[in-house]
């Protein structure tokens, strides 16, 4: 059973509504149908190559609400799908659409390609919120991609399972706050690990919790403990990222600042680790049972391939149609569900 979510308002871009992002073949097919007159109602399966965790229904869905607004006549267009968060096993079909062919063809490419993306992050953010669990993860990917898409790869780790996500925008789809500590340009520019966590003390949302980076100038456990002493009770965590030209976080390093925090009294501090984080790092840390309270993970997901879907007419006015190989008419699915057509704005 997958959490429930605030559902995300996805704002649809004019180029991929014009037709502009969509294969080429896609408008030449509407043209000539257009100039043979033929134009059936349709049923389009929507099915996949591989398993994982479905990310992009409604965003998608998005684009059928506006594409299907402007629909008049007797073939009212009929959606059926699975939802963001659920999980799809291979040639599953997660997505059906009934329509006339004139109202939605040239959109394939758009749909499919959102599936891809976002199931393949969320597949990914599933993967290594696993390995982790319990300790929570947080998505921290959007440095690795287009800015374009960071709020849809944001979203699509916490669809996968993550804690929060690092962009307003992707935070924002996906109804959370944005998470994030601090850069290391801020403490290099301070020149001083206490006096920048401090400075961020001063001026940051109270709300926001006081999590700084201890990796930047001195020994992580000396700097943890500075800034638990400067800022007491009001720091949330320290965040370790230590470089692989100084060896990377280890799961020694982290029972170490632990220890020395614990020793000089701050016990509620909690220790963040991230740089380079993966299922097979992970797993080193909770085999070797460092006290880890999170994990930030960036390019684990943000590069994670696309899971192929695929479009396939099953029916043409009704009737059991398919290409070599496949088999014609519907391929019945009971977890698919009606999807209200109408437009929330």
């Amino acid at each position: 059973m997958t959490a429930k979510r605030p559902a995300p308002h996805f704002p649809t871009a004019a180029d991929v509504l014009s037709g502009e992002t969509a294969d080429v073949y896609f408008e030449r097919a509407r043209a000539i149908l257009a100039a043979e007159g033929l134009d059936p109602v349709v049923t389009m399966e929507i099915f996949s190559r591989g398993e994982g965790i479905l990310c992009g229904a409604e965003e998608a869905l998005a684009y059928l609400r506006e594409i299907f607004a402007e629909v008049d006549g007797d073939a009212r267009p009929v959606v059926e799908s699975l939802h963001d968060g659920d999980p799809f096993a291979t040639k599953e079909v997660v997505m059906r659409i009934q329509a006339r062919y004139s109202a939605f063809g040239l959109y394939e490419t758009a749909i499919l390609g959102i599936l891809a993306s976002c199931s393949g992050w969320a597949s990914a953010a599933r993967r290594i919120v696993d390995a982790a669990a319990p300790i929570p993860v947080i998505g921290f990917g959007a440095r690795h991609v287009h800015p374009s898409v960071a709020d849809q790869m944001d979203y699509a780790s916490v669809v996968g399972g993550c804690i929060g996500a690092s962009t307003p925008a992707g935070a924002r789809l996906a109804g959370l706050a944005p998470t994030g500590t601090m850069p290391h340009a801020l403490v290099l520019i301070f020149g001083d690990t206490v006096r920048a966590a401090e400075a961020f003390d001063r001026h940051i949302d109270p709300e926001v919790p006081r999590v700084i980076l201890v990796d930047t100038f001195k020994d992580e456990a000396e700097e943890a403990l500075r800034v638990a002493d400067a800022l007491g009770d009001r720091l949330w965590g320290v965040r370790l990222d230590t470089p692989s030209e100084r060896g990377r976080v280890t799961p020694e390093l982290v029972r170490e600042v632990r220890a020395r925090l614990d020793q000089a009294g701050h016990p509620n501090v909690k220790i963040v680790v991230s740089g380079g984080m993966d299922v097979e790092r992970i797993g080193v840390f909770r085999d070797a049972g460092a006290p880890v309270d999170s994990f930030a993970v960036g390019s684990y997901i943000s590069k994670a391939s696309p899971i192929d879907f695929t479009g396939d007419l099953k029916e043409i006015d009704g009737r059991p149609v398919a290409k070599r190989g496949r088999i014609p008419g519907r391929a019945e699915n009971p977890r698919l569900a009606r999807i209200d057509l109408q437009r929330s704005d």
